[in-house]
């Protein structure tokens, strides 16, 4: 209540009722106020200074204090004092009274607990930051929008960044907030700007921050290499503050749901996007700023756009740093297509990193264990012969052609023998071919050769055949020495010599 007020009414020539009235204070109050007034000679002349009448009611105005309550806390003063000091909660501290036999209610108690420990207020600092210093970035729910694809509603999403100097800002609509959605949105964000700022301020989604810690935040492997490349430092909120990036989250996000998208129909992603950047550049940019005062489009290119770190030479090739797991194939799976890396790594983790061309695996050294190219569609397999087993090479890619091929190099023989055996009419002899020239790279491609005209000299173009030949070293001796066995008959004994030996026993019966 301003006193000097009080006195100036008292001044003039209302009543008492006038001025209880225009003051909204009781009417016995004023009459106080006037006896006072009177007694101290400053109804008449000039007013004397405000500090001059405080100080002269603090010695002589005696207004009677409001009746004093003694709470029905207070005999438990020391108790309560203790416990609120060990922070224990209000409820408990009324449990803990009433078993030592206090009646009173809860609502005394916290009244009691409020005039040991007040509450402090809510206090929000506001932080600017210097031009170019800084750039805050959110996404937020923009509801449905028809897919070009489909023709179909699907949710979108609103990425907006909004340079904290400056408040001007870029806003782009996507399907999901997947990393490779999000490292594509800063730089399309930041060639938008024609820079780049000191520093970027996200919140803890999980294509940005991995593991929210106020301390030692885990930063996203793909994001780390995307703030490396453009120059920035990545400074993530605090847990459950979004007030840390309040320049995004009210005049971005917010500001973007209400006036962008406020009333407007559904319409195709892409025809959104090409909307948003004129809004950006005309009714958001050039709008007078509730904070600012100023136009953002103009604070932006007078002061903060030369501020900006320039772009790179090359924009950020979009890579993702996914962990995955080596299957028993000896491959490792990634949107659906598959990268082999070497048998020892079975069962292990690795590091993927997937650029637009390239996919390359690390262990958890991140010492380079494969390198592929990536491929181009889901189902595609990348193969690298020397990361699979060597005994379980030669089956994987053999086929008719390469035997053939194989045979001719080693000889007209060998060729011959493959021949016959891939010309069975009934069953598949491509297993045995290549076993056939694999004893090759065992015995020698000469020695495979004259065992395969020895097989054929004697009409038996066999893998057994030619394998026990090989074996017994019986590919070098001559076919006139080879000793030729006589054909299979039923007996050992000629027919005469049996039945000679049956007449002189007797006769037949």
């Amino acid at each position: 209540m301003d006193i000097r007020e009080i006195v100036n009414q008292l001044c003039s020539e209302a009543s008492d009722r006038q001025i209880s009235r225009d003051m909204q204070i009781d009417r016995r109050t004023v009459k106080r106020y006037r006896e006072w007034a009177q007694e101290q000679g400053l109804l008449k002349g000039d007013l004397p200074a405000l500090e001059t009448i405080q100080e002269l009611a603090a010695k002589t105005l005696k207004i009677p204090a409001p009746p004093q309550i003694v709470s029905s806390v207070e005999p438990y003063r020391e108790i309560v004092e203790k416990l609120v000091w060990a922070e224990v909660e209000s409820t408990a501290i009324h449990e803990r009274l009433k078993e030592r036999g206090y009646t009173g209610s809860y609502s005394s108690v916290y009244r009691f607990v409020r005039t040991i420990k007040p509450r402090m207020p809510d206090v929000t600092v506001r932080v600017e930051r210097k031009p170019g210093e800084e750039a805050q970035v959110d996404f937020g729910y923009a509801g449905r929008m028809i897919d070009p694809e489909s023709s179909k509603l699907r949710k979108a999403w609103a990425f907006v960044m909004t340079l904290s100097w400056s408040r001007h800002q870029y806003v782009e609509f996507a399907w999901d907030q997947k990393v490779e959605t999000w490292l594509r949105l800063h730089r399309n964000a930041f060639e938008f700007f024609g820079g780049v700022p000191g520093r970027v301020v996200p919140d803890n989604l999980k294509a940005a921050i991995v593991r929210a810690c106020w301390d030692d935040p885990q930063v996203q492997y793909s994001y780390r290499e995307c703030a490396q490349h453009y120059g920035f430092r990545i400074a993530p909120c605090r847990s459950k503050t979004p007030q840390h990036k309040g320049k995004v989250e009210q005049g971005g996000v917010h500001y973007v749901q209400r006036n962008f998208l406020g009333g407007r129909d559904a319409t195709k992603i892409t025809q959104a996007n090409r909307d948003v950047l004129v809004w950006c550049n005309t009714t958001a940019g050039n709008r007078i700023h509730g904070t600012t005062k100023e136009k953002p489009l103009e604070r932006f290119d007078q002061v903060e756009k030369t501020c900006l770190k320039p772009l790179p030479e090359t924009p950020y090739d979009l890579i993702i740093w996914k962990k995955v797991k080596v299957y028993r194939d000896c491959y490792v799976s990634f949107e659906g297509a598959y990268y082999s890396v070497p048998f020892r790594l079975v069962g292990q983790k690795l590091w993927l990193c997937a650029g637009s061309k390239q996919v390359r695996l690390f262990d958890q050294a991140y010492e380079l264990k494969a390198t592929h190219t990536r491929a181009q569609k889901p189902g595609q397999r990348q193969t690298n012969p020397k990361h699979l087993p060597p005994e379980k090479l030669p089956g994987l890619f053999l086929n008719r052609e390469t035997c053939l091929e194989e045979a001719h190099s080693i000889g007209s023989a060998a060729f011959q023998v493959v021949q016959t055996l891939l010309d069975d009419p009934v069953v598949d002899r491509l297993p045995t071919a290549g076993r056939l020239l694999r004893l090759g790279k065992k015995f020698g491609e000469e020695r495979l050769e004259a065992a395969c005209c020895r097989a054929l000299a004697h009409d038996d173009p066999n893998y057994k055949t030619i394998k026990r030949i090989l074996i017994q070293k019986l590919e070098k001796q001559s076919q006139q020495s080879a000793v030729i066995l006589p054909p299979a008959t039923t007996f050992a004994r000629s027919c005469e010599e049996l039945v000679g030996a049956l007449v002189e026993v007797g006769s037949w019966s």
